[in-house]
């Protein structure tokens, strides 16, 4: 069972990834835009000092409008830093431009480096996603690193995933380890889940 589900998600990915290379600037610019104010929204809504979010890669929701509206505006803002060994470290980075490539390519700051165990003091996290479904479950790009993070927090706080409208869905594939998110915002809003 675990091999069946496994295998749709990379298919899935797959599809995914190459439906997100095909958008066009404009409808990229589009939902950048409706995006910011969507999480701008969020986060105004929450009255936080601190969150988690990652800087997004080429094919990725744009998020880095929002993140520099963010630092403007004094939120601490912890980024995730891969390790080999699957967990995450996390860095807070005082310059908004500086960057570099981290484990499998993935955009990541430069700043200090914090360990795993830094999250645990955030208001907020934003992650990543391939796809949502509506009851709010969340399927990851393959390789573990949130899921494992959100799974063993004591105390999470609210958990917001950011798609593309296309990629909230009825259902997703799901595993044991998958975990679920609070909330996602689309292009077209944001939208909260009852656990």
């Amino acid at each position: 069972m675990t091999d069946d589900v496994g295998n749709r998600k990379r298919a899935l990915r797959r599809e995914l990834r190459s439906r997100r290379r095909t958008m066009t600037e404009s409808e990229v610019e589009k939902a950048t835009e409706s995006l910011t104010d969507h999480l701008v929204e969020l986060v105004s809504g929450l009255d936080i000092t601190s969150m988690s979010a990652y800087l997004s890669a080429e094919f990725e929701p744009n998020t880095r409008p929002f993140l520099n509206w963010a630092h403007e505006r004094g939120i601490r803002i912890l980024f995730p830093i891969t390790r080999a060994d699957g967990l995450l470290d996390w860095a807070v980075s005082t310059d908004m431009e500086s960057e570099t490539e981290g484990l499998f390519g993935l955009p990541e700051p430069v700043g200090e480096v914090l360990s795993p165990m830094a999250i645990n003091d955030v208001d907020l996290i934003v992650v990543p996603a391939a796809q949502i479904s509506r009851s709010g479950m969340r399927m990851g790009w393959g390789k573990g690193y949130f899921d494992k993070t959100l799974g063993s927090m004591e105390k999470c706080p609210p958990v917001y995933a950011v798609v593309f409208d296309s990629e909230y869905v009825d259902e997703v594939p799901t595993e044991r380890h998958d975990q679920p998110v609070d909330g996602v915002v689309t292009p077209s809003g944001i939208h909260r889940f009852t656990s």
